[in-house]
């Protein structure tokens, strides 16, 4: 990196902002500190380690949920694509497994580091008491915490966030100026850490505005858990007038199960999705739902990680805030 800050008349600092695609240098410079790169022949340093005998070119990937819930959830999906699209540019691999419990994860984390068999993670899903970054620590593997908190700061990793706080907020704005005092939050697995921030937020927001009818029921994500809630929740005798579900597929599963009783979206019930997709428009009516470009997501945590192994510092990167789209499955709250 020396050689092409030299050649192309720039800082070492450049050279690392330009060759790992990150702010602070002009397109001219990047464009300039890519050509000498190309000419003097170098290569990432992970590659570099890979043919050296030193490194293994690759990335790793664990996720501790279901596997049945993975295939249909478009975030992951999304997030996968971004994360592979940085990674073959710089011809790396992505090692994905999938984990029974946090606890196995760790394990995974342990028998890699043993046979070297990546140079780095990304970790999902933090969970509010959390093993993984003090055990990243220790093993001294560098590792990106997407969705983690802002202010947890530890040596070797990075956090790439969102404000789920921000979000929630906004969805209860939306439906607090609709009319809406009675709403239910159909959240995902109780120990994530995002899933706890989005019910504080809730709370917190019903609180400053006196709604004593709002509450969070936690699920693990299935379309299942979320149509059995659905069926609980307007079995009451003050059912809701608003339901806020934390994926699409909940959302979906929700809608047909509040047809099969009656209700009609969103004449008597209306309908927040926190991930938008496909689905969202596939179903009628079109569901309301938060939106975020979660290829971008993956493609900055990816950036991150490599940020890492390059010898950059761990900081923490804020991606924008999931904007809510209003679509035909919102509307007035109905009188009574």
């Amino acid at each position: 990196m020396k050689d092409i800050a030299r050649r192309a008349g720039v800082s070492e600092s450049a050279v690392s902002f330009a060759l790992n695609g990150r702010p602070g240098v002009s397109e001219t410079t990047r464009a300039r500190v890519h050509r000498v790169a190309e000419q003097l022949g170098w290569r990432p340093s992970t590659a570099a380690r890979a043919l050296s005998g030193e490194g293994a070119a690759t990335v790793g990937f664990v996720l501790a949920r279901p596997a049945d819930t993975l295939g249909v959830d478009s975030f992951f999906l999304q997030l996968v694509s971004g994360i592979q699209e940085v990674l073959a540019e710089r011809h790396l691999g992505l090692l994905f497994q999938v984990a029974r419990d946090v606890a196995d994860e760790c394990g995974v984390y342990r028998r890699w580091w043993a046979e070297h068999r990546v140079d780095g993670v990304l970790v999902a899903d933090p969970r509010a008491t959390d093993p993984r970054p003090d055990l990243l620590d220790e093993l001294g593997l560098p590792a990106v915490v997407i969705g983690g908190a802002p202010d947890e700061r530890h040596p070797g990793l990075s956090t790439v966030w969102a404000d789920d706080a921000g979000a929630m907020a906004a969805v209860v704005d939306e439906l607090t100026a609709l009319g809406h005092r009675r709403i239910v939050h159909i959240a995902g697995l109780p120990d994530l850490a995002h899933t706890q921030r989005r019910i504080r937020t809730l709370r917190a927001e019903a609180r400053r505005r006196g709604l004593s009818e709002v509450e969070s029921v936690t699920t693990d994500y299935s379309d299942v858990a979320a149509a059995a809630v659905t069926r609980r929740v307007l079995h009451g005798p003050t059912p809701p007038t608003a339901l806020v579900y934390d994926n699409d597929v909940m959302a979906v599963a929700g809608v047909a199960a509040a047809a099969e009783l009656g209700f009609g979206v969103p004449a008597d019930l209306s309908v927040v999705a926190w991930e938008d997709s496909a689905l969202c428009r596939i179903v009628k009516p079109w569901l309301s739902a938060l939106s975020r470009d979660s290829v971008k997501f993956g493609v900055t945590a990816a950036r991150e990680l490599l940020a890492l192994l390059d010898g950059g510092p761990a900081r923490a990167v804020r991606v924008p805030v999931p904007r809510l789209i209003e679509r035909d499955s919102t509307g007035p709250a109905r009188s009574g």
